[in-house]
């Protein structure tokens, strides 16, 4: 099993560009199905999720030539209704993704529970509702069965913001007869992305980036050229790590239109940046402080659907607080096991009560430590490199196929910054 070798108190330094957005290249990938026209996608995060989404599509017949290390070449030409292999469904939660461009190009799906991380229940109720309501037909044994003689536009309301329940709708609305309309819509980057590409390809989508999506039906889709944007999760990692190490970096196209939000909330916890074009700069001399409510109350960050601060930078908010001054509830309703990482931190030195499996109160600044470390998740394993990084000792982190999922390169990017880290 590989490991991270982190050896920590070197402060961040230098420049770098982040990769491509993971939730974006996931859906879009996806979408390359409801055409069988040749499409083009730039800067394609080399990770281990969308990996496995090029294999569920190959699986399907579909084409994929890598042009370059970040961009390919694909068709989806003559694809065939098969069932998928159900461990590497179960590598993703994406691999539901399928069943909307599945269902609107070739009417039928069958498809194994979808995997991903384990940070508590995540429903697909929303997914299932938003389909039947154009046609579909859906039966479970053991795996979803998807069938549709063909696609009718609705008006669909979501029972709830979901991300991929949306960007479902979305790819099964665009070639449906008729007018769409999808309401409480997630509207979050990659979404507006995944909208504006199937725009490239033909569709009619309008209220990009709003809660309700107009979307008219037209018979076909072609093919396209088109740049994945920028991961603002990524650019926020990178600039929690500055912070928590006392450095100083440049990140270029940092896709600062999606960060108005976030940088509220960290300058709540004692982190500021500066915006120069397209490009972010964080200062080696952060407040670290934490801003109190009114009253001299413990101020809380709680998450809530896009444009507020979301899920899943919950992880690296708590790990920078750990290193401000003062106090702060964190609160994260979504997920019942994203606050489970703390224990970890605890061990480490940091001073956080977890107050059940959606609360935590973080005290800082405290010192932390090295420990030996485990990876639970994605997000919590970069929020645990953080913690590495800024700790007083060597560490070793396992299982970090979790962070490659969706973080590409961590280790070559932040030692080209001069942080200490070795893969094993």
């Amino acid at each position: 099993m590989e490991k991270f070798i982190i050896e920590g108190g070197h402060a961040l330094q230098g420049e770098f560009t982040p990769s491509g957005n993971k939730n974006a290249a996931l859906p879009i990938l996806a979408a390359t199905l409801l055409t069988d026209e040749p499409i083009i996608l730039h800067n394609m995060p080399n990770i281990l999720d969308v990996i496995a989404m090029k294999n569920l599509l190959e699986s399907l017949g579909v084409n994929i030539e890598e042009l370059n290390e970040n961009s390919w070449k694909i068709q989806a030409k003559e694809i065939s209704f098969k069932n998928l292999d159900p461990d590497l469904c179960r590598k993703i939660r994406a691999s539901i993704l399928l069943a909307g461009p599945m269902v609107a190009r070739t009417g039928n799906l069958i498809l194994p529970p979808p995997g991903g991380d384990v940070i508590g229940r995540r429903r697909l109720d929303t997914h299932i509702l938003a389909l039947k309501k154009l046609g579909v037909e859906v039966n479970y044994d053991r795996s979803f069965h998807f069938s549709a003689k063909s696609l009718v536009g609705a008006d669909i309301l979501l029972d709830e913001a979901s991300v991929t329940a949306t960007e479902n709708a979305i790819m099964a609305c665009v070639t449906a007869k008729g007018q769409s309309i999808i309401r409480n819509a997630a509207s979050e980057p990659h979404i507006q992305e995944l909208c504006h590409f199937l725009n490239k390809m033909g569709a009619k989508i309008d209220n990009i980036g709003s809660n309700t999506l107009h979307i008219d039906g037209v018979n076909k889709l072609h093919g396209c050229e088109f740049t994945i944007g920028p991961d603002y999760l990524e650019v926020i990692s990178y600039v929690g790590a500055a912070a928590v190490t006392k450095g100083e970096i440049t990140i270029h196209n940092a896709g600062n239109q999606y960060l108005d939000m976030i940088r509220l909330v960290f300058q709540r916890i004692g982190v500021v940046w500066e915006t120069k074009g397209t490009d972010l700069f964080v200062p080696k001399d952060q407040p670290l402080c934490i801003e109190p409510d009114l009253g001299n109350a413990i101020p809380e960050i709680s998450v809530m659907p896009w444009p507020a601060f979301p899920t899943d930078l919950m992880s690296i908010a708590i790990v920078v607080a750990s290193q401000s001054k003062g106090s702060m509830l964190f609160h994260d309703w979504m997920y019942p096991s994203r606050m489970y990482f703390t224990d970890k931190l605890v061990g480490m030195g940091a001073q956080i009560v977890l107050c059940d499996p959606h609360r935590c109160i973080v005290q800082g600044p405290t010192q932390l430590f090295s420990e030996n470390l485990e990876s639970p998740d994605i997000r919590a394993g970069m929020a645990l490199v953080l913690a590495a990084l800024s700790a007083n000792g060597t560490s070793i982190l396992r299982n970090i196929r979790q962070i490659d999922r969706g973080y590409e390169k961590v280790e070559k990017k932040l030692s080209i910054l001069g942080a200490r880290i070795t893969r094993e």
